[in-house]
């Protein structure tokens, strides 16, 4: 389920959040798309993106905050758990 940069997410002050840097390749980032996204077998695109997060202003990064919480805050066990038995069943 991918919890940990989600549990960073809801970790957060909102008044003054951190920027989640996530690869691209983990399972949360088609959840996570206000998470600075990167190929960590680039380092060039690392450091690139790494300087974004670290220069990113106070309005962005409470912006992305808001709306990578709306997202964790919606993805709850009990919803997870019902998308898992409503595939299963759909296997039918």
């Amino acid at each position: 389920m991918n919890l940990v940069a989600k549990e960073y997410v809801a970790a957060q002050n909102p008044d003054d959040p951190g920027v989640l840097v996530l690869s691209k390749f983990a399972g949360a980032a088609a959840e996570l798309t206000d998470a600075v996204l990167t190929n960590p077998w680039h380092p060039e695109g690392v450091a690139r993106d790494l300087d974004r997060a670290l220069r990113m202003d106070l309005a962005e990064r409470q912006e992305r905050h808001r709306r990578l919480l709306a997202v964790v805050s919606r993805s709850t066990a009990a919803t997870w758990a019902e998308s898992f038995l409503q595939a299963l069943l759909a296997t039918r």
